[in-house]
C-alpha cells in the first residue's frame, strides 16, 4: 500500500468477541405543586428542565463510557475488546403534595405516558450502544501498527451513528408532540381533566 493510505477490515466472527452489557436505568424527579390537572401542568411549565435548547415535561439523559483494547496486529490493528458501561436517566415530574383521587388518577394516566415515551428514547439509546459496540468489534485497520488510524476511522463511524439517533429521536418527538400526537393528547387528557 502506498503511504498514508490503509484498509479497514471487520474480522469475520465479531460475536466470538461481544461482550454482554446492560444499561442501566434510573428515574430522578422534580417537584411540581397544584390541584387540578391544569395546574400540575402549569407547574410543569415553571419547573420543567431544560432539553434540546428548551423546556421539556420530562426528558432522557445518559452518560456513555467505554473500556475498548486496541491491539496491535503486525502491521495492522484492531479492536479486540469494547465494553460499554451506559447510565440512562429519565427525569420526571412529580406533585409534591397528595392529590384527590381524581385529580390522582388523572395523574398516573399522564406520567404513565409520558414515561413510556421516555422509556422508547432510552430504549433509542440502548439500541445506539449495541451499533457501537457492533461497529467497534473485530475492527480493523491495516497499516496502523501505533493504533492511531482506527481511532478516527472509529470516530467516524460513530458520527454516522448519532448524527442517526439524534434524527431518529427529534423525529419521534415531532410525532409525539404534534396537534393528536400520543404526549399532545396526554397534555389535553390532563389539562382538561379534574
Amino acid at each position: 500500500m502506498a503511504a498514508g493510505l490503509f484498509a479497514v477490515w471487520l474480522l469475520p466472527s465479531q460475536s466470538a468477541f461481544a461482550v454482554d452489557w446492560k444499561a442501566v436505568e434510573q428515574v430522578k424527579t422534580y417537584a411540581i405543586a397544584g390541584t387540578s390537572g391544569a395546574d400540575l401542568y402549569e407547574a410543569i411549565g415553571a419547573r420543567a428542565p431544560e432539553a434540546r435548547g428548551g423546556l421539556a415535561i420530562a426528558h432522557t439523559s445518559f452518560k456513555l463510557t467505554w473500556t475498548r483494547t486496541y491491539t496491535p496486529q503486525g502491521a495492522a490493528c484492531a479492536i479486540t475488546m469494547a465494553r460499554p458501561k451506559v447510565i440512562i436517566t429519565y427525569t420526571l415530574p412529580k406533585p409534591s403534595a397528595r392529590l384527590s383521587p381524581d385529580v390522582a388518577a388523572s395523574w398516573s394516566r399522564f406520567i404513565a405516558g409520558v414515561e413510556k415515551h421516555e422509556r422508547v428514547h432510552g430504549d433509542f439509546i440502548k439500541e445506539l450502544v449495541q451499533q457501537i459496540q457492533d461497529v467497534s468489534l473485530g475492527l480493523r485497520v491495516e497499516n496502523d501498527p501505533a493504533c492511531q488510524k482506527i481511532r478516527q476511522v472509529l470516530t467516524a463511524r460513530l458520527g454516522e451513528l448519532s448524527k442517526a439517533e439524534r434524527a431518529r429521536n427529534v423525529e419521534f418527538d415531532r410525532v409525539e408532540l404534534s396537534p393528536g400526537g400520543n404526549v399532545h393528547q396526554l397534555i389535553l387528557a390532563l389539562v382538561n381533566g379534574p
